[in-house]
């Protein structure tokens, strides 16, 4: 059995469905609400859905025995602003099912951010060395809280204290794929444009707020959801391998890429068109990332990444199939 939170969003219901594929029983640590969440897990229902308020209580369960615990759940909103609330779920409660994971000899992986690494501009660079996280200095709440617990869990491991028997945080890149729609504001770059093109309207992107960088040469590490998937079934194959670890491809392509790729991909024609970057972002956005991916490599992670073009041709491809859910 495992336990999955945030297993009804999109990379937790996206890797909910590869667990289902090999016959592991789940327990999914999440809300629905009353949207189309429950969608992302229609063609693959847990064994047991439980609301994020009776985790504690499931965790007391006598008999409760679980193979890893892969937690994905967290406030991931960048905008997000009550700080409490934000400290309560990205840190306080991963920081019990951490203890927990120790005190019943439980594997654990889960999910750090790129947002971590905080420098508009990359400056600062994207190394995911655990000696050089005290240099980090993220630019929202949602990455600061991400950054904490990777913190203390570094002081856990530096002081020698006990640990689950493999532990791994994954720092998500910019991740797109299917069963992200209820995410709002969130939605991946990917899924905005496609529905620009779809309606015939050209891409639009954001003039660039740097004088250097021209307009659409901002650059991000897209990564495909099936990539992130994959590194973590790797992750629960190989057991001896712990550490925190970048999640991207190692590539960054730019924003014009992606718009061009999305065209492709949709049979339209390329046309972008730049628009003035809101005032709340500037100072804000992150005009470059690029995962660092040679700490995973070297822990022997064999696998390949999904080009930016493949990954939304495939991605458009289910859009356009009517299910656009896994």
């Amino acid at each position: 059995m495992i336990l999955l939170t945030g297993g009804a969003g999109f990379i937790g219901s996206c890797l909910h469905a590869a667990l289902h594929s090999r016959g592991l029983d789940t327990v999914i640590v999440d809300r629905l609400g009353d949207d189309q969440k429950w969608r992302n897990l229609a063609a693959h229902p847990p064994q047991r859905l439980v609301p994020p308020e009776e985790l504690d209580a499931l965790l007391q369960e006598p008999g409760l025995q679980l193979d890893a615990v892969i937690h994905l759940g967290a406030i991931s909103e960048t905008t997000a602003r009550d700080g409490d609330m934000v400290w309560r779920t990205n840190v306080a409660l991963s920081q019990r099912l951490w203890l927990w994971c120790v005190a019943h000899g439980v594997p654990f992986l889960y999910a750090s951010s790129a947002a971590t690494y905080g420098a508009a501009d990359g400056e600062g660079g994207f190394s995911d060395d655990p000696a050089l996280l005290d240099t980090l200095r993220p630019l929202n709440l949602y990455g600061w809280s991400k950054h904490a617990f990777d913190l203390w869990v570094r002081r856990q491991v530096e002081r020698g204290a006990p640990a689950p028997p493999q532990w791994s945080g994954l720092k998500f890149f910019n991740v797109y794929g299917p069963n992200e729609y209820h995410k709002g504001g969130m939605i991946s770059v990917v899924k905005v444009k496609h529905h620009e093109v779809e309606t015939g309207r050209p891409a639009r992107l954001f003039r660039s707020d740097r004088p250097e960088l021209a307009d659409g040469a901002q650059a991000r590490d897209f990564v495909w959801v099936g990539d992130v998937v994959d590194v973590l079934l790797w992750l629960l194959d190989t057991p001896a391998v712990s550490g925190l670890f970048n999640l991207g491809t190692g590539v960054a392509r730019t924003y014009l890429d992606l718009a061009h790729a999305v065209c492709d991909a949709a049979g339209v024609p390329r046309r972008v068109t730049f628009i003035d970057m809101p005032e709340a972002l500037r100072g804000q956005y992150q005009s470059y990332t690029c995962a660092d991916i040679g700490r995973l490599r070297s822990s022997g992670y064999p696998g390949r990444f999904t080009t930016l073009e493949e990954g939304v041709r495939q991605y458009v491809q289910r859009l356009a199939s009517g299910n656009p859910y896994l």
